[in-house]
């Protein structure tokens, strides 16, 4: 594949081009391959990961041009000012008319490089504040950078109305900045891939050994301290000493090393839990359990309670921002403090006891998710959006001075 930096930009009058930023090619995997599915229809888009460009499965993602950027999610200075102008090296050559980032580390390394390359539109999609959990320097810091993307670039959305709110309050965003699209979430729901499926709670139940009478409590996501998986394994260890049936089902990469605590937080019920890694079929466990719980300390939005709604479970998860519009209190699930172990153990003693309350939460949270967060009703707000901000065959070239003065490279 020939490298899209060393490529002129586009002339005048062919189709826009796009360029998506991630540091990680599971971001665009999990979140944009409908976006950027639907996008390609009118624009040419690219994705930029730190990925090497033939390792991005994704059928819809392997339909678009790929450009690998050694952008870290960690933290490094000197990395991370080398990937700024490796970025802004692609961008300044590519002749994009948008640049969309999300999650982040590659917001800021976007905003930066975006804003020396004279992109003239510059998107960043806000999908959680690590400094929300932090206190001192470190928020401050994190704050500050935050601050600086909403200051560089020219369009700023949020993945839910809580989370917009937020930033609003703590001075990131003002309050004529902002957007989002449709209901909320960062990619929506597919009905079809996230639906009730007996075969598929059957089949599942026997895989991983679990009577197919028992209550499982599911979790998907990452496994790390700030998605609250210590309390949900202490939680689970107070329900299972007074229910022989309860198990728990933990899907998702461990970031942190946190098998190890999970299982001793688990006590002597460990042998209840079943811990799955990474899955590309997260359905398939959905359909298998009958409560979902989600017990963070900071979300964006939440879509994998979405996700589980649609498969027809009723959720438990944190009062916080983000987790509070996937969650409609009381009709489509339950909410405790976050980091209040005993109020999480009896919500679920509570849908543990009163099957007929979890059927009731469980059609009520499908129909939601169904009407208000449904993944085409986010690709069309996207769309439109693109719509408004830049013409399919409206291209720029590079060498083109920008309105507001912004300086040359």
């Amino acid at each position: 594949m020939s490298n899209p930096a060393d490529r002129i930009a586009p002339e005048p009058g062919t189709r826009a081009r796009i360029c998506f930023v991630v540091s990680s090619p599971m971001t665009a995997e999990a979140f944009l391959g409908n976006h950027i599915a639907a996008l390609s229809q009118r624009y040419e888009v690219h994705l930029v990961a730190n990925a090497d460009p033939d390792s991005i499965r994704h059928p819809q993602l392997q339909r678009v041009t790929r450009i690998r950027a050694r952008i870290e999610r960690a933290i490094a200075p000197l990395a991370d000012a080398r990937a700024v102008f490796e970025l802004a090296r692609i961008l300044r050559r590519g002749g994009y008319g948008a640049v969309h980032s999300v999650t982040p580390k590659a917001g800021l390394v976007c905003a930066l490089a975006a804003f020396i390359a004279r992109v003239p539109v510059r998107v960043h999609t806000f999908t959680g504040q690590v400094w929300a959990t932090q206190r001192g320097v470190g928020r401050w810091l994190l704050k500050t950078l935050d601050r600086l993307i909403a200051a560089l670039d020219t369009h700023l959305m949020t993945d839910s109305r809580s989370q917009l709110d937020f930033l609003r309050r703590e001075g990131v965003l003002g309050e004529a900045q902002g957007l989002v699209l449709a209901g909320g979430s960062i990619c929506g729901v597919d009905p079809q891939r996230f639906a009730p499926d007996p075969s598929a709670r059957d089949a599942v139940r026997a895989e991983l050994g679990i009577p197919s009478g028992a209550l499982i409590f599911l979790f998907v996501g990452r496994l790390n301290r700030d998605k609250g998986v210590l309390d949900l394994a202490s939680a689970f260890a107070r329900v299972a000493a007074q229910r022989e049936d309860a198990w728990l089902v933990l899907v998702g990469p461990d970031e942190a090393a946190m098998s190890a605590p999970i299982r001793s937080a688990c006590g002597p019920y460990v042998a209840h839990a079943r811990f799955i890694g990474h899955s590309p079929a997260p359905e398939r466990f959905m359909a298998a359990a009958d409560v979902f719980c989600l017990p963070s300390y900071r979300e964006g939005f939440g879509t994998t309670i979405i996700e589980a709604a649609a498969a027809g479970l009723p959720a438990i998860g944190s009062r916080i921002y983000g987790i509070l519009d996937a969650i409609d209190e009381p009709a489509t699930g339950l909410l405790f403090e976050a980091g209040d172990v005993g109020s999480l153990a009896a919500a679920m003693e509570r849908l543990a006891a009163d099957g007929g309350l979890r059927k009731t939460l469980a059609l009520r949270a499908r129909e939601r998710a169904l009407r208000e967060f449904s993944a085409a009703a986010l690709t069309r707000a996207l769309l439109d959006f693109y719509a408004a901000v830049l013409p399919p065959t409206s291209v720029r070239s590079g060498q083109e001075a920008r309105a507001d003065g912004e300086p040359p490279l």
